[in-house]
Formats: C-alpha cells, structure tokens, sequence
C-alpha cells in the first residue's frame, strides 16, 4: 500500500519529467510512467532525424528510470487523438489569418484527456507533470498559480484545463528553480540528463518551418496563395508576398521589402490575400477581445476585475480590466499599448500570481 496514493506520471525522457517521477516514487507515491506518442516525423514528410519528446532514445531513457527505480511504465501511442484535433487546427488556424498556439490546445485536449483516461483505467487517483507551475485547492476550485522559477513558469499553457482535472494533477516542480532540479537529476544519478539540451520546437514542425509544414499539409496551397498584396494601413500597394499564411502579426524578418525604414506586419486579411504592413507604433493597442474563455481561480469574472493578462508564453505580462460582453467574450482594456497582439494566441488572465481563466485572442 503506498504512502499518498497512485499516480501516472508523463514521461518524456527528458529532465523535468524524469525528475517528477523520482521525486514522487522517493516521497511515497506508488508511481506508474507513461510516455506518450504524440507524432513521427515520417509523417511531416521531412528527413530531420527524430529529437524532443517523440524519439526512441527518449522512450528507452524513460522507460530505463522506471525499471532502475522499480515502477513500472507504458508507453502510449495517441497520435491518431493528436493527429486529427491539433495538427487540423494548426492548419485551419493559419488558413484563417491567424497564429495558433498548438501546444495550448494539446495540453488542454489531448495530453491531459489522455492521462486521465488511462488514469481510471489503472485506478490512479492522480496525474503528474513535469511543468513549472503550482496548484492548490481554494474556496473548492482547483487553482493554477506561477512556478517559483519565473524563468521556467508554464502556467501560461495550462490555463485550459478543466477543474476535474487540476484537481487530480500534481505539479511537483513548481516550488523549484530549474537549477535545483539539475542538481536533483544529479543526486538521482543521471548527470546526462542535467545536460540534456531542452526542445522548444512545436513536435510536429521538426526542423521548426511552420511554413513548410503548411506547404506540405495543404495541398496547392502555395500555388493558390503566392503573389497577394503587400498594403499599407491606407490601402496603398507596395509589393508582393508569398501567401498570407506564411505572415504573423508583428513579424518584421523575411518580408523581403525595402521601405526605406523598419516595416512590420500589423494586419492580415485572408478573403483578399492580403497582408498589411505598418511601423512599429501602428502594432500598438490598448484594447482586445478574447473568446473561448475558461475560468479556473473564480467561476466567473466579476465586471472590471483588474487584471495582468499575458499574450504570449515569453510576455511579461500588462495590467488591464476586464469586462464581459455578449457570446462569452471578455475585452480587455489595458493601462497602457500592447505590442503585436496576434489572433489566435491565448491570452491569459493573472491575479499576482494565480490564473484566473484564459481564452483565445479574436481581435
């Protein structure tokens, strides 16, 4: 009988989740590893040899853990459930003029669906990570606040989840700092891990070529969108580019014109194939709307609550209010102009360090 319980652990291979499942076999958990199979690289139609999360030598590391510590662990091909919601909707996304954020959707529909599911079926009450946030249980809610390394924080890709689900999950990592968890990995015996160089590559774009991934999921899609307009903000045409969605709002590289002064992209208009071009004060905003919301510290969010919201996983973030409007939209109104807000990325709401909720930029 175990100490605190049964828990499934994701298992990359790599330090942090190696770390998690050590920590919590060593505190009492009876802990099972599970490395899941999100994507080959076959499939991507390149010859990039396999690195990150979806490679053999990952699963053997994995695995190897689990057998010198004596708990036992599985590994889980869903890249059919991968597959199907995530990669469509990294494609749809773009082909819609605006700029996904894939791993947000997989942590909050696939991954953790999938643990959960093979967490009943092996009658573990929890599930593990090894993500730098924090979790705890306030008022009855499952709450998601930032990790103590505030150079590794992830709450930002966590603000999806549903309450049944934090409620079960266990961070461990989110009261450590990064170095302390390569020392851990040391004092474990796996000084190979604390060198191991760490993938921020999206796991489906190997050599990390959105735009070539496009091109080979969509099928003519070059040939129907090269040689739109180049715009400016007045509608004046000043080039041609190479498909509208091959562009990202705030994107300065790779435009391939002279303006005779810095240029960046500020719009994106796929009906016409169009891409805007602007200087940097015309990036500037104060305001955005944000759909899809999830609430997670409050199960609503009360009228101009002031908040700091987050707009990318590297922001530091920019005080604003809230506000509800109709169909479930929250406008944002910040205390002062936000750079490159981009369609399609989360925006996510803090109180300090806690998450309130989070959803998808509209506009």
């Amino acid at each position: 009988m175990s100490k605190h319980g049964k828990v499934l652990v994701a298992m990359s291979g790599g330090i942090d989740s190696t770390v998690t499942a050590l920590m919590l076999h060593e505190q009492g958990y009876e802990v099972v590893g599970i490395t899941m199979k999100t994507w080959d690289y076959s499939s991507a139609g390149t010859s990039k040899k396999e690195t990150g999360c979806c490679n053999l030598d990952s699963f053997n590391d994995a695995r190897a853990a689990a057998v010198h510590h004596g708990f036992p662990h599985f590994i889980l091909d869903i890249r059919d459930e991968f597959g199907d919601f995530v990669i469509n909707n990294f494609v749809d996304e773009y082909i819609a003029g605006r700029t996904p954020n894939p791993c947000v959707l997989c942590n909050t529909h696939i991954k953790w669906r999938a643990l959960m599911k093979r967490a009943d079926a092996m009658d573990c009450e929890f599930i593990a990570t090894g993500h730098y946030a924090r979790l705890r249980t306030e008022s009855g809610r499952g709450v998601i606040s930032r990790g103590v390394d505030d150079t590794k924080d992830q709450s930002y890709v966590l603000w999806g989840l549903d309450q049944d689900v934090i409620k079960r999950t266990l961070l461990p990592l989110g009261g450590y700092r990064k170095t302390e968890i390569r020392q851990m990995a040391f004092d474990f015996g796996y000084p190979e891990l604390a060198k191991k160089a760490e993938s921020y590559e999206i796991c489906f774009v190997p050599d990390n070529d959105y735009r070539g991934f496009l091109k080979r999921k969509v099928e003519g899609l070059e040939e129907k969108v090269n040689g739109g307009n180049f715009v400016l903000a007045d509608g004046t045409i000043v080039g041609k580019h190479k498909g509208y969605p091959f562009y990202t709002i705030g994107q300065r590289k790779g435009l391939d014109i002279a303006l005779g002064k810095p240029i960046y992209v500020t719009g994106i208009i796929p009906e016409t194939n169009t891409v805007v071009l602007g200087e940097e004060h015309e990036l500037q905003r104060s305001q955005m709307r944000v759909g899809g919301i999830n609430m997670v510290k409050y199960d609503h969010i009360p009228e101009g609550m002031e908040s700091v919201v987050k707009i990318r996983y590297k922001d530091k973030g920019t005080p604003g209010n809230l506000y509800n409007e109709a169909d479930g939209i929250v406008k944002v109104d910040f205390y002062e102009q936000v750079k490159s807000i981009a369609p399609g990325q989360s925006a996510v709401f803090y109180e300090g360090d806690d998450v309130l909720g989070g959803g998808i930029i509209r506009r």
